[in-house]
């Protein structure tokens, strides 16, 4: 390859099992990697700046071109435990929802449940920075990633956006995918796909590198995150875009 391929990951916890083995692999030799959260690495996939992301799917309509270059996703097939709806308050009370900038698939999906599941008469809240502190009282927030894992210690009422989806749609759902903006080398895609699977398959090492007191990660990882992108989870993805359209 001419040049190194230019990939961005989100810095979130659930992203290690994906990143785990990268560490010392040869496509490391064909890799730039940097991180960020989603909605930035979103904006460097749409303008150019990076080849490759780990990018909340709610993107690639917005794209040009697209191509889902892994076996492997963010997924769930269940609740999800850290893309949530949290209250003080039951669902049909809640009067205001917060929206995390920090990933458009999620800020996405809960519109969709809000208006074609939940039916509820709210008024939804961009927000740019930090907003935990505003759930309180009527005022709900959607609170994504490790922030999220934190906050299911803090409010009364969680609302799991992944298990909403499953009881709406039956499908399991993809909150994030490896998407290139350009066609890739078959080799760099093979070794690039192996580098995924280490760390799906060593979760226990994967969980003594990241302690982390707040939530189980080894339940989080295998019961809650769904790695695998599988036929049905590519289905669930589409149903979801179809919506977006």
């Amino acid at each position: 390859m001419e040049r190194k391929v230019k990939v961005a990951a989100v810095s979130y916890l659930n992203t290690k099992p994906l990143l785990y083995g990268f560490k010392n692999h040869p496509v490391m030799k064909m890799t730039e990697l940097t991180m960020d959260y989603p909605s930035v690495i979103a904006r460097q996939l749409i303008e150019g700046s990076v080849d490759v992301a780990l990018v909340p799917v709610a993107v690639i309509p917005k794209m040009q071109e697209s191509h889902i270059i892994s076996d492997f996703c963010i997924g769930a097939e269940g609740p999800v435990a850290s893309v949530c709806l949290f209250s003080q308050v039951p669902l049909q009370e809640i009067k205001r929802i917060y929206l995390d900038y920090q990933s458009r698939t999620s800020v996405a999906l809960l519109k969709l449940l809000v208006r074609d599941f939940w039916k509820l008469d709210v008024e939804l809240i961009e927000t740019s920075d930090d907003y935990q502190h505003l759930i309180g009282g009527t005022d709900a927030g959607l609170v994504i990633g490790d922030r999220a894992l934190a906050q299911r210690k803090v409010s009364a009422y969680i609302y799991d956006l992944a298990e909403a989806w499953m009881r709406f749609t039956s499908l399991p759902f993809v909150f994030a995918a490896w998407v290139s903006n350009k066609p890739l080398p078959v080799e760099f895609i093979q070794e690039f796909n192996n580098a995924n699977s280490i760390g799906i398959h060593n979760i226990p090492a994967v969980v003594a590198e990241n302690p982390y007191p707040v939530f189980d990660l080894t339940a989080y990882y295998t019961q809650h995150i769904s790695y695998p992108l599988t036929p049905a989870k590519r289905q669930g993805m589409q149903k979801f875009l179809s919506y977006l359209q």
